[in-house]
């Protein structure tokens, strides 16, 4: 499936949101200075309003989204009421946003433990916390998948779209198949796939771009020496893919490499 107009419009908004969330997020956590037990409330005064707020813009998006595709299929508006505060916030993880949002301090102290030096201990601090606003910020848009389609019984399924230049071997493996909307979650921390919604009219069946799926296994196997339909064997959420690269076509990295050529791509023999 490829992306139309309203994808991308919908796309570039929810991207918005993120990139602006995640920068107010991060330079409130690197403008502390300090990260011991009595700074936790002053970060957490700061971000966690930032955060829900870019939790129900992306909920609100997303109705917005799903309400449009329900108009282009059904031929007629249906206005689907979302309670916010039930894909936003504690209703995401079932626990309290003060506890979750804790944790990066408590990974800077761990770190500390470990003998490493402050500056890696709060790098990696914001690391964790890049991750659990990521993933928030993604709870809340398959929240509001799951409890807007419900009330559209013509979508019976969803699909992933890939939305960044590179994506883990993971996501690129779920974007060849497709779900039955009530099984939808984010497929690992961080997660930002584009999800759409098909109806039962005209469901593509559960593979829908082997030609894609099988590259992905052959990229993985001609780099690690085995490759794994299960995905147990083979961690993919740590290989990345980049879908169209200029010169040579698909290549193959390592999660936390960035690469620009050919030259760059460093794999394990």
């Amino acid at each position: 499936m490829s992306l139309s107009p309203l994808d991308r419009r919908y796309g570039t908004a929810v991207r918005g949101v993120w990139t602006n969330v995640l920068g107010r997020v991060g330079r409130s956590w690197t403008d502390l200075g300090s990260w011991r037990g009595t700074d936790v409330k002053t970060f957490q005064r700061k971000a966690l309003p930032v955060i829900l707020a870019g939790e129900r813009q992306v909920a609100t998006l997303t109705a917005s989204y799903l309400e449009q595709l329900y108009k282009d299929v059904d031929g007629g508006a249906r206005r689907v009421k979302l309670d916010l505060d039930a894909v936003t916030g504690k209703a995401l993880r079932d626990v309290d946003p003060v506890d979750v949002y804790e944790r990066p301090f408590k990974e800077v102290w761990t770190a500390l433990s470990d003998g490493e030096s402050v500056d890696a201990a709060v790098r990696r601090g914001a690391h964790r916390l890049e991750t659990l606003a990521k993933t928030d910020l993604q709870l809340a848009r398959t929240h509001t998948v799951r409890e807007v389609a419900d009330d559209m019984p013509r979508f019976e399924y969803t699909v992933r779209e890939l939305q960044g230049e590179y994506d883990c071997a993971l996501c690129m493996i779920a974007s060849t198949q497709r779900y039955h909307k009530k099984d939808l979650a984010p497929i690992h921390p961080g997660c930002d796939c584009l999800v759409k919604t098909v109806t039962a009219d005209y469901d593509p069946g559960q593979v829908v771009d082997e030609q894609r799926l099988e590259l992905i296994h052959d990229l993985v196997e001609e780099a690690l020496g085995r490759a794994d339909r299960g995905g147990r064997a083979v961690d993919y959420r740590k290989i990345i893919i980049a879908r169209d690269h200029g010169e040579i076509g698909p290549v193959l990295g390592f999660a936390g490499q960035r690469f620009t050529g050919p030259d760059d791509i460093h794999l394990p023999t």
